[in-house]
C-alpha cells in the first residue's frame, strides 16, 4: 500500500491524543510511560492508515463554555427522564432509529456531534455514513413524526453549537446564512 506521506505538524494532533489514551489507559503519565506510549504511536501512526486529523484552526472558548453548561444540564433532565420512562412505562416505552443528516463534512465535528449526542441518556448513535455525513440515532420514546422531528432539531443544534465553537470560517458562514433564512 503506498499513501501519501503526512507531515508531522498534521500528524501531531493525533500522536499527541494516542499518547495520551496510552498514558490514560495505563494510569500513569510518568516520563517513561509516556515515552514509551509515543513510541507506539509513532508505530500505529506509520504502519496502520490513520486519517489526519484536520483541525479548523480555531476553538472558541466563549462558545464551549455555554455548550458545556448546557450539554451538562441535558445529561441531568434525560437522566430522570429515562428514570421515569423506566419506572413508570417499562417496557411500553417506544424507540425508534432516525436518519439525521449533518450540515458539516468534517470527521471532527461528525465524530464529535455523535459523541456528544451519545453522552446524553436516550440517544445513541448506531451508524454514521461518512459519505453523505448522516447519523442515525437511537432515541427512546420517539413515538411519532414530531419526536422524530425533535430528535433530528436537538443534533443538528448540537452540531451547530459545535461548529460555533470550533468549525471553519466556511461552515460558520454557512451557519449564519441559514439562520438568516
Amino acid at each position: 500500500m503506498n499513501r501519501k506521506r503526512i507531515s508531522l505538524r498534521q500528524e501531531l494532533p493525533l500522536l499527541v491524543w494516542l499518547v495520551f489514551v496510552w498514558g490514560a489507559l495505563w494510569q500513569n503519565f510518568s516520563p517513561g510511560n509516556l515515552l514509551f506510549g509515543a513510541l507506539i504511536a509513532v508505530v500505529v501512526a506509520r504502519v496502520f492508515y490513520l486519517p489526519p486529523v484536520e483541525l479548523g484552526g480555531r476553538f472558541n472558548v466563549l462558545r464551549a463554555v455555554p455548550f458545556a453548561v448546557v450539554f451538562l444540564g441535558k445529561v441531568v433532565a434525560a437522566s430522570f427522564q429515562v428514570l421515569y420512562l423506566a419506572v413508570v412505562r417499562g417496557p411500553d416505552v417506544v424507540s425508534a432509529i432516525v436518519a439525521v443528516p449533518l450540515r458539516s463534512h468534517s470527521d471532527l465535528l461528525v465524530t464529535a456531534t455523535g459523541h456528544v449526542i451519545s453522552l446524553i441518556p436516550g440517544s445513541l448513535v448506531v451508524e454514521v455514513d461518512r459519505s453523505t455525513s448522516t447519523l442515525y440515532i437511537h432515541g427512546i420514546n420517539v413515538r411519532n413524526a414530531q419526536d422524530a422531528a425533535k430528535l433530528r432539531k436537538e443534533v443538528r443544534d448540537t452540531e451547530a453549537g459545535l461548529i460555533r465553537i470550533m468549525g471553519t470560517k466556511e461552515e460558520l458562514s454557512a451557519l449564519a446564512q441559514e439562520a438568516a433564512a
